[in-house]
């Protein structure tokens, strides 16, 4: 019976070894009231559990992995060390950017926008002295006479993805210090001004104009430029600033210009038009009024000292082209010839001869003929240069300024160079994809050619 009634209760208080006993009935309380409110919102108040502290005994201290107690001291550090790590700052997850106040936003704004004004101020004197000062490149052969051999390009220098458009023409600058830029004019609305010589870098591009730039030309100071549009305008504008001088309206669309070899003030104006117009960049007044019974004039040259010109037109008859080639009298306006060419090709360009009395038409027959500057203006039916496409396109000619080699370009993508004397065919230079258009000899440099074509590219060889 005792075994029955008696009981010994050593067993329970082994089984929590180290622990009063008024713990373990604060223990037991707690969990049978965890349960009782299991079904509830439980609200723990965590510092008066945590308020706590076991008494001074090392069975109640935390214990290693090898089973020996820790210290209070040891036992403080890893809490300390837990407690830090919690608060270690985390990187912020994808997609969210870090708290950033007003100031610093605008010091690190402020920051790349000075940086960029710093180095666009240095961009731009090095363009301005690009536009101003003697190249390195042609500072060298300044002065020097040429040897008289023909000296042909065989390697390209700089190739450029130059415009977004056609590009229409390239042309070196005339003065012989500024000799190492090259403009060009493109039908994507610009006009851009190239170290061609040197670095072969854009140090100019002028948005003047609201339609595509046809023709553009050097002004003899070669600060300035003249430009035609198929915005119906013919501007001058200064390439060291970008601003138009003289801005000049010709209710037609402007295809090709021309400068008085005597009068850099005044200006010849054609395109979709009967009509050619004689300008004061000065006034910007009309002087003088050219009719003819044309649709659309292609090209304009001036002969012997600017006291006339010729234009090329459109105009083809079913048995000859009487009014293909028109030889004009500047001052008087009235035409001094309209038989000149009599086979039926229009004539899309004109050159001059740099040092005789003769000018070059490249034709749309595949061909360039040559003509006397003088009346009345006969065509040399001996000797022509052939061997090259036009095939509709506005395919121009050049002389160099030795007066011993013609270059032209090709609805091919070839540029062919020509012996003067011989009309024997030099060089057939592969240059670009596309049509080749344009091509200019260098005025100072021996065997340095630009060349561009339909697709926008511009190639400049040695």
């Amino acid at each position: 019976m005792n075994s029955l009634v008696d009981y010994d209760d050593s067993e329970g208080e082994d089984s929590f070894p180290g622990r009063s006993g008024s713990l373990i009935e604060r223990e037991q309380e707690t969990r049978w009231s965890t349960r009782v409110t299991s079904g509830f919102d439980l609200h723990i108040d965590r510092d008066k559990t945590e308020r706590y502290t076991a008494p001074p005994d090392f069975s109640t201290e935390p214990a290693t992995s090898n089973g020996r107690p820790q210290s209070t001291h040891e036992y403080t550090q890893v809490q300390n060390s837990v407690t830090c790590s919690a608060k270690r700052p985390q990187p912020p997850p994808s997609g969210l950017r870090p708290y950033m106040s007003k100031r610093q936003k605008l010091t690190t704004q402020a920051e790349p926008a000075e940086l960029n004004k710093e180095s666009s101020f240095k961009l731009q004197s090095k363009n301005l002295h690009i536009l101003s000062d003697v190249s390195e490149r042609v500072r060298p052969v300044l002065g020097r006479k040429q040897d008289g051999r023909v000296a042909l390009p065989r390697y390209v220098q700089h190739h450029l993805q130059a415009h977004q458009g056609p590009v229409n023409t390239v042309q070196w600058c005339p003065v012989p210090h500024l000799s190492h830029l090259l403009l060009s004019a493109s039908m994507d609305k610009t006009f851009k001004v190239w170290d061609g010589a040197a670095s072969g870098r854009c140090v100019q591009t002028c948005s003047v104009h609201c339609g595509a730039v046809r023709d553009v030309c050097w002004l003899p100071c070669g600060q300035r430029v003249l430009s035609g549009s198929f915005d119906n305008t013919a501007n001058v504008t200064d390439i060291e600033t970008g601003q138009v001088v003289a801005k000049v309206e010709n209710y037609f669309k402007v295809t090709c210009l021309a400068l008085h070899p005597s009068d850099p003030n005044v200006f010849l104006s054609g395109g979709f038009s009967s009509e050619v117009k004689a300008w004061d960049s000065r006034s910007c007044k009309v002087v003088s009024v050219y009719r003819a019974g044309i649709q659309q004039t292609l090209d304009i040259l001036f002969l012997s000292e600017g006291k006339e010109f010729v234009t090329s037109s459109d105009v083809v008859s079913r048995d000859s082209a009487d009014r293909t080639l028109i030889a004009w009298d500047f001052r008087t306006t009235a035409k001094v010839s309209n038989q000149i060419f009599h086979e039926r090709y229009t004539c899309p360009s004109l050159a001059l001869h740099p040092q005789e009395d003769t000018f070059f038409a490249q034709t749309n027959g595949n061909y360039v003929a040559i003509f006397s500057s003088q009346k009345p203006y006969r065509m040399n039916k001996r000797k022509r240069f052939e061997g090259h496409k036009v095939e509709g396109y506005a395919v121009q000619c050049e002389m160099s300024s030795d007066g011993t080699m013609l270059a032209s370009g090709s609805s091919t993508g070839f540029v062919h160079f020509y012996d003067y004397q011989s009309a024997q065919s030099l060089l057939r230079l592969h240059a670009h994809q596309q049509a080749s258009v344009c091509v200019s000899l260098h005025p100072v440099l021996p065997a340095v050619v630009a060349t561009c074509d339909w697709g926008g590219e511009i190639k400049i060889w040695k």
